[in-house]
């Protein structure tokens, strides 16, 4: 694990490339053994007197990070558990553990190579070093072959990613491949596959933006639709320094796809969401919700009320089973069920004339065949018809939330163009959402009304103040 004999020391003035590289040397050997490659040395007066690599598992030890391995040989070669006047070289930012050691070391310096997001102290999720109160500050260097030891542990979770992330055997998930090539759509995808309510099934969700942003945008889409529909408003959101989160439902999008229609279910799907804005802990949220993002949508922030500071709402509706559902969506659940290989590209171009071939290949892109169209079946049909229907209940409680508890901002847009969710619908929503201003009218844009997303994201930055 460590070495501290003369073989390892040399009588010369290292750079920090050079330090770098031997302790990039060590993180090879980890990976090599099956441990998490990361590697350190430490020096002094330009010798190398000590070397660690990560060794957890092989020595059953918690505590046994490459950084920790090496300040004990350290400190056994130097006779002394003070490390003054020591370098730590290591691949990866240290972590609170590895952090507070070397403060207690009082080592003069540490050079790091990547930084680490999740765990690392140097900076990335708060700066352990930086402290004034502590009666010894260490030096810090970051980003010192950042690259290349970034490279090492991407190649070492690679494999075990894949494998540690299967399909589940009653799900489908589209190919990567399908969506090379999206059209103003640059963003990497996320993915989580621990929410409760769906165990075993990965959701990708869009995430961009600071944690720390004054406004998290939750976009919520509907059937049959995904992420992308909010292409045009998230750089909106982004350019105003906010932060945007964009699911895929399940059985959308880049999300996994159950097999049978019977897995979607009105409760299952809301749970999947509330999971989610629990695992994320979004706060400070403006709900952005159309089509089936508001039937489940607005049955969210009763829930959290404390999380949420405003509501942007279009084409969309409260299904309380108190109202028959209006004749346009009555003729859209008959033409689904006639139609269930119809093309989804076509269907949105059907009310965006303008939309180019590529654009309409992005909406088919989730759904290459029939065995990827589960959701696209069961959500008609899954719409609360009647009072006793699944769902119907909880959004008779969400209506009353809306219309007598919601204490945030709103802001209505209407494509004037929908038959089925169009301007008479949303009139009545805004009757029932507590301070509901006059909507923001779109005289030619129909159902998916953000394929005109940019003017209304615009709107609503400057409806909203953080």
């Amino acid at each position: 694990m460590s070495q501290g004999g003369d073989d390892l020391k040399q009588d010369l003035s290292l750079s920090d490339e050079q330090g770098m590289r031997l302790a990039l040397a060590q993180a090879q050997l980890a990976a090599a053994a099956g441990e998490v490659p990361v590697g350190a040395v430490v020096v002094k007066n330009g010798q190398v007197i000590a070397t660690g690599r990560n060794a957890p598992i092989a020595s059953r030890d918690p505590t046994a990070h490459a950084e920790v391995v090496a300040l004990r040989e350290a400190a056994r070669v130097l006779g002394n558990y003070r490390l003054e006047g020591c370098t730590l070289y290591v691949t990866l930012e240290p972590c609170a553990m590895c952090s507070g050691a070397m403060l207690h070391a009082r080592v003069d310096r540490v050079v790091f190579g990547a930084a680490d997001p999740r765990t690392g102290v140097a900076g990335s999720v708060l700066n352990l070093f930086g402290h004034p109160q502590l009666n010894h500050q260490t030096q810090v260097t970051g980003g010192v072959l950042a690259e290349e030891c970034g490279q090492l542990l991407k190649d070492f979770f690679k494999p075990r990613r894949v494998n540690a992330d299967p399909v589940r055997e009653d799900a489908l998930r589209t190919p990567d491949a399908a969506f090379a090539g999206l059209p103003d759509y640059p963003w990497q995808p996320h993915y989580v596959n621990d929410l409760p309510s769906i165990v075993g099934l990965r959701m990708h969700v869009l995430d961009e933006g600071t944690k720390d942003a004054p406004l998290t945008w939750l976009c919520l889409h509907g059937n049959p639709a995904w992420s992308y529909l909010y292409r045009k408003m998230i750089p909106v959101w982004l350019a105003a320094g906010h932060r945007v989160v964009a699911p895929d439902l399940i059985g959308f999008g880049k999300s996994d796809k159950p097999k049978k229609d019977s897995f979607h279910q009105f409760e299952t799907h809301r749970q999947s969401l509330l999971d989610l804005i629990e695992r994320l802990g979004l706060q400070r949220v403006v709900l952005v919700v159309q089509d089936w993002g508001g039937i489940l949508g607005l049955t969210l922030p009763m829930a959290a009320p404390e999380r949420y500071k405003g509501l942007l709402v279009m084409n969309t509706t409260l299904a309380t089973g108190e109202q028959p559902l209006s004749a346009g969506f009555l003729a859209w659940r008959d033409w689904c069920q006639g139609q269930p290989l119809f093309d989804v590209g076509k269907l949105f171009k059907r009310g965006n004339p303008g939309m180019s071939p590529k654009e309409m290949a992005a909406y088919n892109a989730p759904f290459p065949d029939k065995g990827y169209r589960a959701a696209l079946r069961a959500f008609p049909p899954m719409v609360p018809e009647f009072a006793d229907s699944p769902g119907a209940a909880v959004s008779r409680q969400a209506q009353a939330f809306w219309r007598e508890d919601w204490q945030g901002q709103t802001f209505m847009a209407i494509g004037q163009q929908d038959s089925v969710l169009g301007e008479p619908v949303m009139r009545q929503l805004q009757s029932q959402i507590r301070g509901c201003p006059e909507p923001m009218l779109l005289p030619d844009a129909g159902h998916f009304v953000q394929e005109q997303g940019r003017a209304i994201a615009e709107a609503a930055v400057r409806n909203f103040k953080p």
